[in-house]
């Protein structure tokens, strides 16, 4: 394992981030679980990148069969890519009927940020002060924790709103959250840079994914659209039903994006990606921008995404996140009522998880503590992680065929490992 760090470090540089204080060393994966380099199993409740399970039969055969077949770009023709598109957009609301295929969410977001000043001739981009979003020079500028140090200027056309907080800020029907895009739409127009879009996931996942009534982000879509702006939902993490209730989370909303971008579960791990918009959108971005992507929408990665779509409908995933996500909602909360180390308990759908504090009328944030039960559970078998602003909150995002046997072995060793690790050292 040393040897493997080490050459990591020399190869790769030395700030190449790897999970735990004593790595993983992961060689194969079936379903939901994964096998390290001695043969330990352990149970993935992180990796929403294996979307229909790790290593998924029906997505292994799609890909080998193309790839068997034939794989090039798409300026040549082929059925794959018309195929695929058709099918996904069939799980939108009109307008949302054209798409882009990328390689990576990164990438989508680059071409949404851009279709947004193609359509508005204007600049300014809104996201919340801890998100996430991707890593091109300027999608990287949305993420406050991850500000490079170099943006080539880009800073002045961004601006970051507060992130949701169920558990810290009171605002139930969105209207606060409404209120502190309007104040940044405002400021854009004043300083001369203009409105363009305002960007978010809409679980708001790396924000921890706060508790929401349906509807709360309407509010803000309608000060988005009244402004001239575009609205653009990053459903990288929260779409293709892993919000259980509906396919996409800006369904759950109420609200219907001008782009939809979407990204690691689209392929089951296979590099694909892209964005869904409407006709007059992508009419103005193609015209506005020449853009060509080799590997995008190959038909490799189109046969591996139509296999994921598949693999969903035939398993009847969404509704087993929707089931799954309800217990793991009633169990966490029975951790909760037995540890005042947990301040609050949220899910949505196949995204559940915990937020630690020191005090639960401080809400003094146990940054450390969840450091240690991750840790911890990872020498237990059970791979997970946290996130949020203050990265106290325990990330539980796995593959969506996540079963019930799986949850009691998940709570189960949550417990136990609770039970023996101190809030305080």
């Amino acid at each position: 394992m040393l040897d493997l760090v080490a050459k990591r470090r020399e190869l790769l540089g030395p700030n190449v981030s790897t999970f735990y204080d004593d790595p993983v060393h992961i060689v194969r994966g079936e379903g939901v679980w994964l096998w390290d380099a001695d043969g330990r199993k352990y149970l993935d409740c992180y990796n929403n990148v294996p979307h229909v399970g790790h290593c998924n039969p029906r997505v292994v055969e799609a890909i080998c069969a193309q790839a068997k077949t034939l794989n090039t770009h798409t300026r040549y023709l082929h059925e794959g890519i018309i195929n695929y598109v058709e099918r996904l957009t069939a799980t939108f609301a009109d307008p949302l009927n054209t798409a882009i295929m990328t390689c990576t969410g990164s990438e989508a977001n680059d071409i949404a940020l851009r279709m947004a000043e193609a359509m508005t001739g204007k600049r300014g981009i809104i996201a919340t002060d801890a998100t996430y979003h991707g890593n091109t020079t300027l999608v990287s500028q949305l993420s406050r924790s991850i500000q490079p140090a170099f943006g080539f200027g880009l800073e002045d056309y961004f601006r970051h709103v507060e992130a949701p907080d169920s558990y810290r800020i009171n605002d139930p029907d969105g209207q606060r959250f409404a209120t502190k895009v309007q104040e940044a739409v405002d400021d854009l127009e004043a300083k001369g840079i203009g409105f363009a879009t305002l960007i978010v996931c809409p679980l708001f996942l790396n924000e921890g994914f706060p508790m929401q009534a349906e509807g709360w982000l309407k509010p803000a879509a309608d000060v988005v659209r009244k402004a001239g702006g575009l609205l653009i939902c990053d459903e990288v993490q929260s779409g293709f039903g892993r919000c259980g209730s509906h396919f996409w989370a800006h369904q759950k909303q109420g609200v219907t994006p001008d782009i939809v971008v979407m990204g690691k579960p689209m392929g089951n791990g296979h590099p694909v990606a892209g964005l869904v918009t409407s006709d007059e959108i992508i009419s103005r971005f193609r015209n506005a921008f020449r853009y060509f992507n080799t590997f995008g929408g190959n038909p490799v990665s189109c046969a591996a995404a139509m296999a994921v779509l598949e693999e969903i409908e035939a398993q009847q995933l969404q509704a087993n996140a929707a089931r799954i996500g309800k217990l793991a909602h009633e169990r966490l909360s029975e951790l909760a009522a037995n540890y005042d180390v947990i301040g609050d308990v949220r899910q949505a759908g196949m995204v559940f998880g915990c937020e630690y504090v020191l005090d639960r009328d401080t809400k003094e944030p146990a940054v450390e503590y969840a450091d240690r039960i991750i840790n911890a559970m990872r020498h237990e078998g059970i791979i997970l992680s946290k996130l949020g602003r203050h990265k106290n909150t325990l990330k539980i995002r796995p593959p969506m065929p996540f079963s019930e046997a799986n949850l009691d072995q998940l709570v189960t060793t949550l417990d136990k490992v609770m039970s023996e690790t101190p809030v305080r050292t």
